[in-house]
C-alpha cells in the first residue's frame, strides 16, 4: 500500500531522500476510563537519505510512531515535519510517502504488474509510462519477467519484493516499512536484509524501518532509535548502541549483556572504580557518580576471556573469580554460564578451537576483560 501526492510520479528531486523531524510527538488512547500513552514525547531528526530503524519490544510505540508519520494515525500533540514542512494536517495521500506493511497488502486479483502499477494509475500516469516505470521497479527488486503472475503464485520473499516495488515505483523521497520481513523464515530474512541495504544505496532515499529484531536493526541501519514505553531510550549508530549503551534497557535489549552490581569507590578521570565481589572493577562512565553509590556495570559475553588463556592484550584489564556452572558447545563458539561469589550469573562466549582448552562444570577460574569494554549503566 502506498500514500503519496497527486502530482504524478516522482514529485520532488529524484535520488535524494526527505528529512523528517519529529517534535515532542505524543499519541494517547482512552482505554477503560484511563488514558494510555502509546507515544510519549518522541523527538527525532531523521537525515535526508538516512536508513533509520525504530527498534523496540511489542508495545514500545514504534509502529504508532510510523503510522503517525504516514498519516494513518493523528498525533495527540507535537509535530511532524517532512523537509521542514509540517504534515500533521496533511492527509496520507498528499505526503508522497511509500509504505510497505508486514502482510504486504497486495491485491490478490491483480497481477504483479498491475499491483506495482496501481499507485501510478491512481496518479493518472499514462499506460506507456506506467509500463516503463513498473519494469524499472521490478528490475530494481530482481523480479524482471514476473509481471504476469498473481500474488498467490509467488513465494513470501517474492511477495515482499513486489510490495517494495509498488512502494517505490512512483519515486517517493521517503519509504516507511513496518516489519516487512517478520513473516519470513530466518535464512530468507537474512538474505533480504542485505537486499534492503542494497536497495537503500541504489535509491538514495530516506528509509524509516520498524522492527523488534535487534540483529535485523544492527545489520541494516545507519542509525537506530531504541524505543521503550513510548519513549526513545537512545539513538545512535549500531556500533554506538552495542558498545556504549546509555542505560540498562538498551544494554539488555540489544544483544546479550552481563550486569554486575557494584559500589563506587573512586573516580579516575572518565573511569569509575567500583567494588564488585571484593574486587575493584574499572568502567567507563560519562557521569560523576558519588562515592558509595550503588551502580550496575555491564559488559558483553564475547568480550570476556578466561584469564589463563593468554589473551589479555595491552589494554587495562578487569579480573573476577568465578565458578563454571554450565558449558555448551554451540558450533563456532563455546558458551559458558559462570557464577560469581555473590551468586551473580555471568555469560562468557569464546571461539570454538582445538587450541583453546574447554572448561568443565564446577571448575574455578578467573575471567578478564578490558576496562574499555566495561560500561556503567
Amino acid at each position: 500500500m502506498t500514500s503519496a501526492g497527486t502530482n504524478g510520479a516522482g514529485s520532488g528531486p529524484i535520488g535524494r531522500g526527505a528529512s523528517v523531524t519529529l517534535s515532542d510527538l505524543e499519541k494517547t488512547y482512552d482505554r477503560a476510563n484511563a488514558v494510555a500513552k502509546a507515544v510519549d514525547g518522541v523527538s527525532l531528526d531523521i537525515r535526508s537519505g538516512e536508513f533509520l530503524t525504530l527498534l523496540g519490544p511489542s508495545g514500545s510505540g514504534k509502529t504508532t510512531t510510523l503510522m503517525m508519520i504516514a498519516g494513518f494515525e493523528t498525533p495527540t500533540a507535537g509535530d511532524i515535519a517532512i523537509d521542514g514542512k509540517s504534515v500533521v494536517a496533511m492527509p496520507p495521500y498528499r505526503r508522497n510517502i511509500g509504505m510497505v506493511f508486514q502482510n504486504y497488502a497486495l491485491f490478490p486479483h491483480l497481477t504483479v504488474e498491475e499491483n506495482v502499477g496501481f499507485p501510478l494509475k491512481q496518479r493518472g500516469v499514462s499506460k506507456a509510462e506506467r509500463a516503463k516505470l513498473v519494469a524499472e521497479a521490478l528490475e530494481l527488486v530482481h523480479l524482471p519477467g514476473y509481471g504476469a503472475r498473481y500474488p498467490r503464485q509467488l513465494s513470501g520473499g517474492q511477495q515482499q519484493r513486489v510490495a517494495v516495488a509498488r512502494a517505490v515505483v512512483f519515486k517517493p523521497r521517503l519509504l516507511l516499512m513496518d516489519e516487512p520481513l517478520g513473516a519470513l523464515d530466518k535464512q530468507l530474512r537474512e538474505n533480504l536484509q542485505l537486499e534492503m541495504r542494497r536497495l537503500h544505496a541504489d535509491l538514495g532515499i530516506t528509509f524509516i524501518y520498524v522492527t523488534h529484531d535487534q540483529e535485523e536493526a544492527l545489520t541494516m541501519s545507519d542509525r537506530i532509535a531504541v524505543m521503550n514505553d513510548g519513549k526513545v531510550a537512545q539513538v545512535g549508530s549500531p556500533e554506538d548502541l552495542y558498545d556504549r549503551p546509555d542505560n540498562r534497557f538498551v544494554a539488555g535489549f540489544i544483544g546479550e549483556s552481563n550486569f554486575l552490581p557494584a559500589i563506587v569507590r573512586d573516580l579516575e578521570d572518565d573511569v569509575v572504580v567500583a567494588e564488585c565481589e571484593g574486587t575493584l572493577i574499572r568502567a567507563l562512565c560519562p557521569g560523576r557518580p558519588a562515592s558509595g553509590e550503588k551502580v550496575t556495570l555491564t559488559t558483553r559475553p564475547e568480550r570476556l576471556r578466561f584469564a589463563d588463556a593468554n589473551q589479555a592484550g595491552t589494554h587495562p584489564q578487569n579480573r573476577l573469580s568465578v565458578t563454571v556452572t554450565e558449558a555448551v558447545f554451540a558450533g563456532e563458539r563455546c558458551r559458558y554460564m559462570l557464577q560469581a561469589g555473590d551468586g551473580t550469573s555471568i555469560v562468557l562466549k569464546e571461539p570454538s578451537s582445538a587450541a583453546i582448552r574447554r572448561r568443565a562444570v564446577g571448575e574455578r577460574a578467573e575471567i578478564a576483560w578490558s576496562v574499555a569494554d566495561t560500561i556503567l549503566v
